[in-house]
């Protein structure tokens, strides 16, 4: 099996997954401009891997796409071309929560029975966040909802559910005094090759329906004068 697998959260993040092993990957650390770096990176990947820059000819099985939270213009960038390339291959698309790929990287270097509240920046000041934990070696469960809001809400949160936060980037200015007395787990950067273990876990359990790739913007979009585009 062999995916294409990418998120537009925070960073423009593509990886070619081949039987579970990173074959090829491409990343552009800018938390804009997702739109244009999409698809060069898309290809540099492919190229990496060794594939054909084609997709329709580059041999893969499935797509998958980080779903947010994140911002109304990225998010949308990473799932319109993943829905537009799973459709020039003629292959399935999967959606997985970009905290759940996070929680899961997390945990796989913590006790699997760590409880972690995944973060990420939503601007304006405020978080996007969520309490896993893990579901098997692969996968992980939320617990309660996905939340966006001021750091105080997070530290509330914590203070009802004691857990590590863990992160793709260190937590951003506007929230750290808020949060400098929480107890800090794993900062990795998101490796979008993690969904693909998510996602084989959530199918073999019949799951299908937690692969959705409605977008989890949480908020209404960065955006005015106009009303949102329905993806």
């Amino acid at each position: 099996m062999t995916e294409l697998c990418i998120d537009t959260s925070g960073a423009t993040a593509v990886s070619i997954v081949r039987d579970g092993q990173v074959i090829g990957a491409s990343r552009n650390e800018s938390g804009r401009h997702h739109a244009e770096s999409i698809t060069p990176c898309v290809l540099e990947a492919l190229e990496d891997a060794g594939l054909p820059t084609d997709v329709s000819r580059a041999g893969l099985d499935a797509v998958c796409v980080g779903t947010g939270p994140a911002p109304f213009t990225g998010l949308r960038a990473g799932l319109v071309s993943a829905r537009v390339f799973a459709k020039a291959a003629g292959i399935p698309v999967y959606g997985v929560c970009s905290l759940d790929a996070i929680a899961r990287l997390a945990l796989d270097h913590l006790s699997p029975d760590t409880h972690v509240y995944a973060l990420t920046d939503a601007r304006r000041k405020e978080l996007y966040w969520g309490h896993f934990v893990a579901e098997g070696p692969d996968d992980v469960r939320l617990i309660g909802q996905l939340e966006v809001g001021f750091a105080r809400a997070l530290g509330g949160a914590l203070r009802e559910q004691s857990g590590l936060l863990v992160s793709d980037a260190p937590i951003p200015s506007h929230s750290a005094d808020v949060l400098a007395g929480a107890e800090m787990g794993p900062v990795l950067p998101l490796d979008p090759a993690v969904m693909v273990r998510i996602v084989r876990a959530r199918l073999a359990r019949g799951e299908e329906e937690r692969l959705g790739t409605e977008p989890l913007y949480l908020r209404r979009p960065d955006i005015h004068g106009q009303a949102p585009e329905r993806m």
